[in-house]
């Protein structure tokens, strides 16, 4: 697909659910990708980019326009915190006391972030676990953390439609906390495989790298 075919079928999912398209944000993910293949989705009017790697966001960041948006979409160290935090604008991946204390560290508010959720409960995968997301985001808001949402990553299924329980259950456990912590609105879900039900499921952000760049 195409950037302007994912941008499509984003905006057609959106319909479907009676949503505004415009409530959704398209990250394109840019892990192993080379600059030269980043500027050509800017120069087709793209602006918002994730990186999964602390490393190649330190190296693609100077070498490209500085009005793009740089979200950070992977698991992250603690003691990699001090390259992400001064340039990225959305954290995707939240998901320990001892991060949020480290997200914390540093000149000025930090940019805000989303709760991982380890939306399959299987031990291998990163996030909070459903049983734990509310002691979990109290607990990150308590110090300090602008956390205005959640993420999850579906797992490998044989099709899209499958995916949908766990997004649908991710949704539900943002409505309840959203009751307490009013600014918790947002849901980074859905990727390649299944971002169109992802958007009819309620998500804000898509993660989308490989349907675009393999186009």
């Amino acid at each position: 697909m195409s950037l302007v075919e994912v941008r499509e079928r984003i905006t057609a999912a959106a319909r479907r659910a009676d949503r505004d398209p415009a409530e959704v944000t398209l990250v394109v993910v840019t892990k192993n990708r080379t600059t030269d293949e980043i500027r050509r989705l800017y120069d087709q009017g793209q602006r918002e980019f994730g990186e999964n790697r602390a490393q190649e966001l330190r190296e693609k960041v100077p070498e490209l326009p500085e009005d793009i948006r740089w979200h950070f979409v992977g698991a992250l160290q603690t003691n990699k915190v001090r390259i992400v935090r001064p340039v990225v604008v959305l954290l995707h991946s939240l998901d320990r006391p001892h991060l949020a204390s480290a997200w914390m560290k540093g000149p000025g508010r930090p940019p805000p972030a989303l709760v991982e959720v380890n939306l399959s409960g299987e031990p291998q995968r990163h996030g909070v676990a459903f049983e734990e997301l509310d002691a979990a985001v109290d607990e990150f808001i308590a110090l300090g953390v602008p956390v205005v949402g959640l993420m999850g990553i579906a797992p490998i299924v044989s099709e899209p439609e499958r995916a949908r329980p766990f997004f649908a259950r991710l949704r539900e456990a943002r409505d309840r906390i959203s009751r307490r912590h009013p600014q918790v609105v947002e849901l980074s879900m859905g990727m390649t495989d299944d971002f169109e039900v992802a958007v009819e499921e309620g998500a804000t952000y898509i993660r989308v790298g490989r349907a675009i760049f393999d186009a």
